[in-house]
């Protein structure tokens, strides 16, 4: 008889065994676990010290306020990191402060600070806690047309340049008389009103005299730190601008240590 035609080879089947040549799965867990502590430990120190951050420039604001009697709190920042470094060592390597509104103190001739703009170096308080005493520092002032005028009792305005002011006189309805004076800086932070001329209108000679004895008796800045020291003034479209800087300023949460800052000033 002839063989079939198809014909199965003799082979035995055994136990499937899959060929997985693939290196075996890593377990990722202790290194997904080793990351996150190493986040934890690195993300903790930054969390603590902006808190530090945030306390030193809230008490700042506090004290800043009670001490130039601001109507609202300045604001405040600290600058340089690490914080914990800084006030372990007892001292603040830079902090910015910006006030509105401080007001004049209670003695002749009181001009209010529109804003003030302070930046300090060095900052530490006192053994007592009294005080904050800045390496040094730098200081904007911007004093107001508004403030200017009541302060001398006329309209004053920009004049057509930067040490110049305007001030308008008016003598009867539809008589008005501008004036210009040249701005300066006297010693003990005083402003000096110079050089004043009618440049429209015309002007008695009894008006001529009254505007001499106003402009003739300077501005004293009696509202600011002690130890910053007026360095130069700017008549700018807000108003007139004072530019201040010193060095060992004190602040102080009496009323008094202005005035004798500006008694020292003078001195």
């Amino acid at each position: 008889m002839d063989q079939h035609p198809y014909e199965y080879a003799d082979f035995t089947y055994g136990a499937y065994e899959p060929d997985d040549t693939r290196p075996p799965r890593r377990n990722r867990r202790p290194v997904v676990v080793a990351v996150g502590a190493l986040v934890a430990l690195l993300v903790t120190p930054v969390a603590v010290d902006r808190f530090a951050t945030a306390r030193v420039e809230s008490n700042t604001a506090g004290a800043f306020q009670e001490g130039m009697r601001t109507p609202s709190l300045p604001e405040v920042h600290v600058r340089g990191f690490p914080m914990l470094t800084q006030l372990a060592a007892g001292t603040l390597r830079r902090v910015d402060i910006t006030a509105h509104d401080i007001p004049a103190s209670d003695t002749t001739g009181p001009l209010p600070v529109n804003r003030l703009s302070v930046h300090l170096a060095g900052l530490r308080k006192s053994d007592d806690d009294k005080e904050a005493l800045a390496r040094s520092a730098e200081a904007t002032a911007l004093l107001s047309y508004r403030d200017l005028s009541d302060t001398l009792g006329l309209q004053i305005s920009q004049g057509s340049s930067p040490d110049q002011i305007r001030a308008t006189v008016q003598l009867a309805p539809g008589a008005d008389v501008t004036v210009a004076a040249t701005v300066s800086v006297l010693s003990g932070n005083r402003i000096a009103f110079k050089n004043f001329q009618v440049t429209g209108g015309l002007l008695p000679e009894v008006g001529r005299t009254a505007l001499t004895t106003v402009f003739e008796r300077p501005i004293q800045l009696r509202n600011i730190p002690e130890g910053l020291r007026l360095r130069s003034v700017t008549a700018t479209e807000s108003g007139l601008s004072a530019r201040l800087s010193g060095e060992s300023v004190t602040f102080r949460s009496d009323d008094t240590s202005r005035d004798d800052s500006a008694r020292n000033g003078s001195a």
